[in-house]
C-alpha cells in the first residue's frame, strides 16, 4: 500500500545515469595479517538504491568507512560524489549522508537540540520544516524534546536515519537502517529510501536482511573476502531469488579458496 504523499516531499536532483557518484579502484586494506578489502572496484550510478550484501567479516563496514572518510586504505582510490574522501575526509563527511549499524545519538541532548546541532554542522541556517517533516514521516513528533538518553531503541534510530537525510545530501551510506523499527514506520522509511533514489539521489545500503535488499534495491553487489563478485538487478531475477543467488556466489567462492588451498600448500612444501 502506498503511504500519504506527504511521507515523500522530497528534492529532486535530474539523474545522470553514466554519472557514477561512487568509485572505488583496486581498494585494498588490512587489518594487521587479515585483510578486509582485497582490489574492491566499485561503480555506482545517480539514482541508484544499490545494495551491498555480503556475510560477517566479508569487507562491508570497511567499505563505508573509507568511503565516507573515516578511514583510509593501504592502496587504491575511492571516489564519492566528485570527492576524494581519503584526500577531503571532511569534506567528504559533510557532502554525503551517513546512517552507521548501532550508532547513538548524544545522550545529553533533547533530540531537537541534536538536530539543530547536525544543522550547524552542516551549515544549513534553519532545520525547523526539515525536522517537522521527518517526526511526521516516522511519528515521532512527541518525542523532539526528549533527552537523547531517554529515547527507545526504536525512537533512537528514527532520530540517526533523519540525520543522515537532513541536509538532503546526494550520497547517502545507510547501514542496517530498519534495524528495530516497528513495522508500520518500516514500511515508511523503505518507501521513502526508493523515492529518494527515483529522484535522482543515490542510496546505498549495506544489510543481512537479502528479502529486504530483493524488494527495494535496483542493484545489489555481493561481496565476500574484500571482493565484489555478483552484481545483478535484484527484478530482474525470475524462479531464483537473490537469496539463492547469494548463497551459490558465496558457496562458489568458498569452493574456489578451498580448491586452491592444497596448490598453495604444496608449492610451499616444494620451496621447502
Amino acid at each position: 500500500m502506498r503511504l500519504p504523499a506527504r511521507f515523500y516531499t522530497i528534492q529532486t536532483v535530474a539523474p545522470d545515469v553514466t554519472e557514477q557518484v561512487i568509485r572505488t579502484d583496486g581498494l585494498h586494506k588490512a587489518y594487521g595479517g587479515v585483510t578486509a578489502l582485497d582490489a574492491l572496484d566499485l561503480s555506482v550510478p545517480a539514482g541508484e538504491l544499490y545494495g551491498f550484501l555480503g556475510p560477517n567479516g566479508a569487507g562491508k563496514s570497511t567499505t563505508i568507512r573509507i568511503l565516507t572518510g573515516q578511514l583510509t586504505p593501504d592502496s587504491g582510490s575511492a571516489e564519492v560524489a566528485g570527492i576524494n574522501p581519503v584526500a577531503e575526509p571532511v569534506r567528504a563527511r559533510e557532502r554525503v549522508g551517513i546512517l552507521p549499524e548501532n550508532g547513538s545519538p548524544p545522550s545529553f541532548l533533547t533530540v531537537r537540540e541534536y538536530f539543530d546541532f547536525v544543522a550547524e554542522a552542516r551549515g544549513l541556517d534553519s532545520v525547523d520544516d526539515r525536522v517537522a517533516r521527518w517526526a511526521d514521516r516516522l511519528a515521532f513528533e512527541s518525542k523532539l524534546d526528549t533527552l537523547c538518553t531517554d529515547l527507545s531503541q526504536g525512537e533512537r534510530q528514527k532520530t540517526l536515519i533523519t540525520q543522515a537525510f537532513l541536509h538532503e545530501p546526494t550520497v547517502v551510506f545507510i547501514d542496517e537502517p530498519l534495524t528495530n523499527l516497528d513495522p508500520i514506520i518500516q514500511e515508511r522509511a523503505k518507501q521513502f529510501f526508493q523515492t529518494y533514489a527515483e529522484a535522482g539521489n543515490t542510496v546505498f545500503l549495506s544489510t543481512h536482511f537479502i528479502a529486504t535488499a530483493q524488494e527495494m534495491c535496483t542493484t545489489v553487489g555481493i561481496v565476500n573476502r574484500g571482493q565484489l563478485l555478483d552484481e545483478l538487478d535484484p527484478r530482474t531475477l525470475d524462479e531464483e531469488t537473490l537469496l539463492d543467488r547469494f548463497f551459490a556466489t558465496v558457496d562458489a567462492d568458498a569452493a574456489a579458496v578451498d580448491s586452491a588451498a592444497p596448490a598453495d600448500s604444496a608449492m610451499l612444501a616444494g620451496e621447502e
